[in-house]
């Protein structure tokens, strides 16, 4: 399951930004996540960038992301740091979710392209991962 952070990215809120939240305010023993992938840069204007994986929760531990469906115990939980229901993430950033995250989950847990899914997909509130992100492009580019 794919989320976004619905935040500004980089210096002002990143993914420690985001574990510090859900330990320090949520009250969690981690980040609600399995994984997560954020921007790295000192240009506002994305000029120059880099690109990173992160990890959270195990694996096998529950995520505390989408309740609904039963997706916490159900599923693995990537949220790519930004807001993208204003612009869709630079192609750089859906590469290294599908290379860092996505296709090793697929080759260890055998998860199909189509299992490929949003929050938004099991909770109409929600728009994770954003008005303007093509899930169906990662699910093209894991075939």
């Amino acid at each position: 399951m794919i989320h976004h952070s619905l935040t500004k990215d980089g210096a002002t809120v990143s993914w420690a930004a985001i574990e510090k939240y859900h330990r320090e305010t949520e009250g969690w023993r981690d980040v609600g996540y399995h994984a997560g992938v954020e921007i790295v840069t000192d240009n506002p204007d994305l000029e120059t960038y880099r690109v990173q994986a992160l990890f959270g929760r195990a694996p096998y531990d529950q995520a505390s992301a989408c309740p609904q469906g039963g997706m916490n115990r159900l599923a693995l939980h990537a949220c790519i740091v930004g807001n993208f229901d204003l612009a869709p993430p630079p192609l750089r950033t859906i590469e290294v979710l599908v290379r860092r995250i996505v296709l090793p989950w697929m080759r260890e847990f055998g998860i199909p392209p189509e299992q490929i899914v949003g929050h938004r997909d099991f909770n109409p509130e929600k728009t994770c991962p954003g008005k303007a992100f093509d899930l169906d492009l990662v699910r093209r580019l894991v075939r």
